[in-house]
Parts: C-alpha cells; structure tokens; sequence
C-alpha cells in the first residue's frame, strides 16, 4: 500500500499514532514540537492473520521505519487504537469464563448479587460465565473451585468479592493462582474501584472474555516496539480517549472498548483544537457523532447487551452511513442509503473510476438480508467490474465535496452512473442524487440533534466538524440542510491515528464515600495522579479532574498527563505572538481582536475584546475564554468564568469568596460552581463541591508545601441550580 513521507524527519522528535480500522490499519508520524503531520502510511488490516489484527501493527511500524525514513531513535511516544474489544463482543468471539465468587459475611446475599443471567450479544450470541464460589479466607477452598472451572473449560477467569475494592488481597489470591494454572484472569478490583456488586462482577466477566485474544496481540506488538529500537513504550488507546500502557491489557482490555471512535475524537481536540461542536467521523459504512463542549468530550456509562457496566466511555453515537453507503432501490426509487458499504460489497466508487468505465455499464440489483428489504444498487462494467453509486458519488455529482477533500472525486464519472440509474428509473439523475444525500443527511441530523438536546447545546454556537475519509461528502451537505457553520478537519482522512499520537496518559478512580471529607478526596485525586505517573506521565504536567456526586456517593479523580519522554523532548517556551495564535485558532477569530490576562507566570487567559458600548448592548452574550500554557497549548476552554488573581498565602479567603459569589440559586436547591486552581502551569479542577469549606480545604491540599507568595488564580464557572 502507499506510504507518504512528508518532508525530512529523521532530526524530528516525533510521536507515532496507529489506528486500526476494518479494512485498513494508518499509521502517522508527528513532529512533537510543532505537532504537524510529517510522515504517514497505509496497510491493510490482518484480521485474518495468525498473529490477527498485530501483523498489521508491526508491518504498518516497519514501514514507517524504513519507507518514511522516520528515526526509531527519535520516537518520544507511540500508540495504537485498537477494535479487537469490541468486535469480539459484536462477533461473540470470547473465551469461555469461569467466575470465581469470594464469600464473606452474608454469603447468600452475595451470591444472588454476583450470579447474573446470560449477557445478549449484538451478533446475537450469548455470553453465559460459569459461577462457582467459596469463603474468601480458605485458599485450599478457592484453588478447588478454580482447578473445577478450569476442568470444565473455562480459558479465563474472573474473581469477584463484595468489598474487593476495599480488600483486594483474596481476589488477587484467586487471580495469582488462576495464573499460575496458565490461565489469564482477572478480578473486580482491577476493572473498578467503586461499589456495585453485580455490575463490578459482569464487567469483571466481560474483561475475563477477551483477555487472553487481546494479551497475545499485546505482547506481539510491544515486541515488535522494542526489536525495532523505539525508546518509548507502546501505549494503547482507552474508551475514554487517552491511552494506557500496552501492559495494562494484561489487566484491564476491556478499557479499550470503543478506542476507535475515541481516537477520532482526541484528533478532534488536540491536532484540530475543537472547544466546542459535534464531531463527525465519517468512514466507508459508519459515522461517528459525539459532542464536544467547553475543550471536553462528553462521557457515559457504557452497557453490554443492555446490561450496565463499570466502564465509562466517550459518548459516541454510531450510525450506519458512511461515504461509501450504497443506494437501495424501490419500485419507486432510492428508498434508503446504507448500511452496506461498497467495499464490503466489493465495489469500486463510481466517482473514483474513470468515465470510460462507467460507459456500457448495465444495472444490477444486489439482494440484501434480510430478502425483503430494498435491493442495492450497482453497476456492472463491460470488462465486469462492479461499481457502486454511494453517498460520496451523489455529493461528488451535486459538487457538494470540497475541492481539497478526500472525498473529492470524479464529478464527471458520478453523473455519468446516476443517469444511468435515471434512465432505469424513468427520472433525472440531479433529482436521484439529491434524494441520495438528503436520505444520508438525515440520518446524522437526528443524531446531531439529539446530542444538542442532550447536552443543552446552543444550536447557534454549534460548529459541525468532519473527520475520516468521507467527511467532504457528507458534512457539508449535513451543516447546509441544519444551517450549521462547519469545517472539514486538518488531515481529516487521518485525524484518528493523528488522535492516537497526540493523546495523554490518562486514568481514572472512582469511590463511593457519603458525605466525603476533604481529606478523602485529597487521597483519591492522589491515587490517580500516582496511576498516571506509573504509567509514565510526567509528574509536574500531570492534571488532575475531581468530580463529585453528592446525589450518588460518588467521588471520580480523572488524572492525565504527556508522558515523561515527550516532555524531556518538550518544544521551547513560545512567547505572546504565539500563544495568542493558539487561542485564536481555537476561538476562532484574528489574533488582533484578543486581550490576554497573566494568570500565573505559564498560564494566561485570552478573550475577544469587548468594547464597553458593546458590552452594554450585549450584556447577556456569552464570554469564550481560553487559558493557554507557555507551550502555545490551550489547557481549557471556559465559558463565562469569573476569574480572580491572588497568592497562596490569600487562597482559602479567596477560593470561599469565589464558590459562594458564583453559587446558583433555584426551585430545588443550590448548585456550587466549578472551580478551577490554575499554579505554575498546573491546573486542578474541581467539580460538584458541596461547600466553600470543602473547596478551600481541596485547595489547600492542592498548594501544600508552596511559597506563600506563589501567584495562583481561581476560575469559577456558575453550573444551573
């Protein structure tokens, strides 16, 4: 396949990114400094392989070594995106498991909790765990249970006990033997820290399932990094958007549903710089959708068969349309458009064939499944090539697709396939394509909506952004049928492996404590900066997000972070030209219209320029801020923040000042603001604080053992009461 080596990079310091779709795996190379594209390559994906899905990954590595002339020496970061979980739900491809259940106290209880029903596959299949339980504290009882389950085939195993986050020694007893029998296993602790029995246990079962697949790809991959010379370690990309180290698929793979989509979506915010919109991947056959709001993805709960799980991940709405949708066919014409596409139908495009080929071609009808659907539509050549009319070929014919889109096309090869298809119908070929593209559109305008709806987004402020190979052909024509503002990505045929190479390490612990002290969440915010930093992030740019739910008990510390080899790599301290450039290009608006405000000596806040008439008259128009570091990297994007300047010495006073003056008032009570404590080029984010005591107590914690003249600031965004 092609490979496309963008200028010299041997002297780059570079960040590779590998996203491994269904028919190709992309592999990209970025210089870490300037974070512009300089090498890329394209290889199939090996589903078929022995080695599966690895064989790619290390081909689309070695080529880029040697066809890209990108230095091993010089990668700081590589990591890889990765299917493998979730087709092995979709396709019920999973080990058999056997779950082992750890009793203690009220035994009985604990058994109906952990024993669930069958789990229904999207295939269709059913994924049934065999259970077997014994008293947490008797080994010889618990090694009996598992020699039982491994007797009667179960591949890997999964042990669960009702406090195992609080006392994880006799799950990690049952997992350490369960290995030793030369079985993989895991437990509930090492897919959750929180409370919920039966859903720790199913997510427990579900990680047992597609462990051992994703353990052997692990392992032949993070070879493959260390016999090609790479400095770094191989990073897999998680659901939530960042990456892990590859040697947490020994633990935890299930963390890896969904990193597909996630890839496209951290393109989306950090190559694209994306604050606030929908963003929209389009491939061949699908369409990913998700919001982004305030420099933020939008996250959720993910299910399995209908069921909860303890997995959160990027809420991503797919649908089936893509660019190579083909057209279905009724008696009375395109009656729908997807979801096969054309290369699963083994198609050509007709906007990506030469004129000539369309010419003498005759019409077939493709039987779907089931049969009484709507047929497809196709055209057979003269020299018997298939050629399919899609979504991209009606946007090409309409001229609808940006001349400088990937989706860009053969305008002529289009029209001359849509009135053949008219003349079969009895009706004009412009009429069947816009009729195809509406058909297309509509399906991601429900979506685009819904996610609108969802997240209380303004419609006026939404900006449709288009990401993957397909996105000239759809977006556009999307955003003008909504009378949405849009933009096609930078690189958009590439933005997800661009994702993969630009993303942070990141982790995350979940408790649930009622009424939590600040001490409590100090030492869970705690836990997850030490997670991050074990997995290789650099101590002092690890950040760390607090939510917590007081309605569920619930206390999340979010932490992510570059790892500690990109940083040793860092790019030079920009000065204001180009930090202003950065928040420009995010707010969208010239350099010129922006007034900067030091927030501490490496963080400043920019904003446009209000004039004081303007002001008055627009009292109540939103205010955009986007605070960037002194590496011309935007941290955040805030809306309406109100913003106080101090020092250590002055930070509880302030911080107390801050919460009570931006708390919100109504029906049901009161709604503390976020808070925001910018030090250095740190930032600490605290979300759903109960008090102005808790806040500055968190605070305190946050800036133990500073200088008590340490500037500080404090962002305080008001949340609806």
């Amino acid at each position: 396949m092609r490979s496309s080596p963008i200028g010299n990079v041997t002297e780059r310091t570079t960040r590779v990114g590998i996203d491994v779709g269904g028919t190709f795996t992309d592999v990209v190379a970025v210089d870490a400094q300037t974070r512009k594209l300089v090498a890329r390559i394209k290889v199939p994906t090996t589903h078929g392989a022995a080695e599966g899905v690895a064989a790619g990954i290390v081909t689309g590595i070695e080529r880029l070594l040697a066809d890209a002339t990108v230095d091993a020496a010089s990668i700081a970061f590589i990591a890889h995106s990765t299917t493998q979980a979730t087709n092995a739900l979709l396709e019920g491809d999973l080990a058999r498991v056997g779950v082992i259940g750890l009793l203690d106290g009220v035994g009985w209880l604990s058994k109906r909790q952990m024993r669930f029903g069958a789990v229904r596959l999207a295939g269709g299949s059913l994924f049934a765990p065999a259970f077997a339980f014994a008293p947490a504290g008797d080994e010889s009882a618990v090694r009996a249970r598992i020699d039982g389950l491994i007797a009667c085939g179960a591949e890997a195993i999964a042990a669960s006990e009702s406090f195992g986050v609080d006392r994880p020694a006799p799950e990690s007893f049952a997992v350490a033997y369960a290995q030793s029998r030369g079985i993989e296993a895991t437990s509930g602790h090492d897919v959750s820290s929180a409370y919920g029995l039966r859903a720790r246990t199913r997510t427990a079962a579900l990680n047992a399932a597609i462990l051992p697949a994703m353990v052997r790809t692990a392992r032949m991959t993070a070879s493959a990094v260390s016999g090609a010379r790479i400095p770094a370690p191989l990073m897999v990309m998680r659901s939530d958007g960042g990456v892990m180290g590859v040697n947490e698929i020994e633990r935890r793979p299930i963390l890896t549903l969904l990193s597909g989509p996630a890839a496209g979506v951290a393109g989306a915010l950090f190559y694209e710089r994306l604050s606030d919109g929908i963003f929209i991947e389009v491939g061949g056959t699908s369409s990913d959708c998700s919001a982004i709001r305030a420099g933020r993805p939008q996250m959720q709960a993910a299910c399995v068969g209908g069921h909860r799980t303890m997995l959160r991940t990027l809420d991503v709405r797919t649908l089936g349309i893509g660019g190579g949708s083909m057209l279905r066919l009724d008696r009375n014409g395109i009656s729908d458009v997807g979801p096969r596409s054309a290369h699963i139908a083994g198609c050509a495009y007709a906007s990506f064939v030469a004129p000539a080929s369309i010419a003498g071609s005759r019409l077939e009808r493709i039987a779907p499944t089931p049969r009484d659907q709507p047929e497809y539509a196709a055209l057979i050549a003269p020299d018997g090539r298939r050629i399919a009319l899609t979504a991209t070929c009606a946007a090409n014919f309409l001229g609808t697709v940006p001349a400088d889109a990937f989706a860009h096309g053969n305008a002529e090869s289009a029209q001359a396939g849509f009135e053949l298809l008219a003349r079969e119908l009895g009706t004009d070929a412009s009429s069947l394509a816009r009729t195809a593209l509406t058909l297309s559109a509509a399906k991601l305008r429900a979506a685009v909506e819904q996610l609108i709806t969802d997240y209380e987004l303004d419609p006026s402020m939404v900006t449709l952004v288009g990401g993957g190979g397909g996105a000239g052909a759809l977006v556009p024509f999307t955003a003008g049928v909504m009378g949405l503002s849009h933009r096609i990505a930078r690189d958009a045929e590439v933005i997800a492996p661009i994702g993969v190479a630009l993303a942070l390490v990141r982790d995350s612990v979940e408790r649930t404590i009622v009424a939590p002290a600040p001490h409590e969440i100090a030492r869970i915010r705690r836990e997850a900066g030490d997670r991050v930093i074990a997995a290789g992030a650099a101590a002092d740019r690890v950040e760390i997000e607090v939510e917590i739910d007081a309605q569920r008990n619930k206390v999340r510390a979010t932490a992510s972070g570059a790892t500690a080899l990109v940083e040793s790599w860092a790019p030079r301290r920009c000065g204001e030209e180009e930090r202003c450039a950065a928040a420009a290009e995010s707010l969208r608006t010239d350099s010129h219209q922006l007034e900067a405000t030091e927030l501490t000596p490496r963080l400043w806040a920019y904003q446009r320029r209000t004039t004081m008439t303007a002001a008055l008259r627009h009292r109540r128009e939103r205010r955009d801020v986007r605070v960037v570091d002194d590496r011309g990297v935007v941290r955040l994007a805030l809306r309406d923040p109100v913003v106080t300047v101090t020092t250590v010495e002055r930070l509880g006073a302030r911080v107390r000042d801050a919460i009570e003056s931006g708390t919100q008032f109504g029906d049901v009570g009161r709604a503390l603001p976020a808070l925001y404590l910018l030090r250095a080029n740190r930032i600490a984010t605290y979300e759903g604080l109960a008090s102005a005591e808790q806040g500055a107590a968190l605070a305190q914690e946050e800036t133990q053992g500073c200088a008590s003249d340490e500037p500080v600031a404090l962002l305080v965004v008001p949340r609806q009461a």
